[in-house]
C-alpha cells in the first residue's frame, strides 16, 4: 500500500466545522470506493491549508478515472466548504503494509479477512493478494459500503475470539465459524453479487479452531453439502480445504497445527 498525502487549500474563507465536514464527506467517499483503506485519516491545519494523510492500495488508486459517482459528488462538495479538490502527493510504499493485486483477469477471487489486516477482504485467487475493490464492479448502490462493513464486523468477531476474555467470544467464534451465523449469511451474498458481476468464481473463507484430534480434522467434510473438500496441498500454504460446489474454503484447526 501507499501512503498518500491530500491537500486541501482554501479559495475563500471558511470554519473549522465546515471545512471538516467537507473533506470527512469526500474520505468516506474514497474509503467506501476502496480508493483509501482504512479508518483513521488524520488531518492538519497548516499555513490555511489542509493536509489528509491516507493510505491507498495502489500508486494510482486516486487517479479520477478510479472515481465512483459518490466521490465525485464529495469533491464537488468541497467548494461550498471553501475547499479546492485536492492535490494529491505520493510520499511512498508503506513498508509494513500489504502489497495489492495488479492482475488484469484473475482466475477467482476469495473473501478473506483477519482482524490484524487493514486491506481489501477480496483476495486474487490467483496470487492472494488483495484486491482493490474499485476494480471490480459497484456491488450496491455504486459503491462498496456493504463489504467493507462486513469486513468491520468480521475482524470485530476475530478480535473478539482472539481475546477470549470475555462471554462473547463464543457468539464471536460461532459468527467467523458457522455456516449457520448471519456474518456467513450476509458474506454468501455478497460472494453471489460480485461472482455475478464478474463472472468469476468467489470462495468465502470459514474460519476454523477446535475439534476433536488431527485425523478428525483431516476427514473433516464440508459444513454446507457435507461433501469432501479436503486439499493434496494447502491452497497458497492456507488453506487446507476447499468445496467447488459451495464456494467455501477453511483451515485445519489452528489447536492442531
Amino acid at each position: 500500500m501507499f501512503v498518500v498525502d491530500l491537500t486541501f487549500d482554501c479559495y475563500q474563507d471558511t470554519t473549522l466545522d465546515t471545512a471538516e465536514q467537507a473533506i470527512n464527506r469526500l474520505v468516506n467517499a474514497l474509503r467506501f470506493n476502496g480508493q483509501i483503506i482504512g479508518d483513521e485519516f488524520p488531518t492538519v491545519l497548516k499555513d490555511g491549508y489542509f493536509i489528509t494523510r491516507v493510505m491507498c492500495p495502489l500508486e494510482d488508486s486516486l487517479h479520477p478515472l478510479h472515481h465512483s459517482p459518490f466521490v465525485k459528488h464529495a469533491i464537488e462538495q468541497l467548494q461550498q466548504g471553501g475547499l479546492l479538490a485536492p492535490k494529491v502527493k505520493v510520499i511512498g510504499q508503506d513498508i509494513h503494509a500489504n502489497g495489492a493485486d495488479a492482475c488484469q483477469d484473475p482466475s477467482s477471487y476469495i473473501l478473506y479477512t483477519t482482524y490484524v489486516h487493514t486491506c481489501s477482504p477480496l483476495y486474487c485467487g490467483d496470487d492472494f493478494l488483495p484486491v482493490p475493490l474499485y476494480s471490480i464492479p459497484a456491488i450496491a448502490n455504486g459503491d462498496y459500503k456493504a463489504l467493507i462493513k462486513w469486513q468491520e464486523d468480521w475482524q470485530a468477531c476475530d478480535q473478539i475470539q482472539i481475546n477470549g476474555a470475555t462471554r462473547c467470544e463464543f457468539p464471536a467464534l460461532h459468527e467467523i465459524s458457522s455456516p449457520d451465523s448471519d456474518l456467513f449469511r450476509r458474506g454468501m451474498d455478497l460472494t453471489k453479487r460480485i461472482k455475478h458481476l464478474t463472472k468469476k468464481n468467489v470462495y468465502y473463507y470459514l474460519y476454523r479452531v477446535g475439534g476433536e484430534s488431527l485425523e478428525a480434522e483431516r476427514n473433516r467434510k464440508c459444513p454446507s453439502c457435507n461433501g469432501e473438500w479436503a486439499l493434496p496441498e494447502p491452497w497458497f500454504g492456507l488453506f487446507d480445504f476447499r468445496c467447488e460446489q459451495c464456494l467455501l474454503v477453511s483451515n485445519m484447526s489452528w489447536d492442531f497445527q
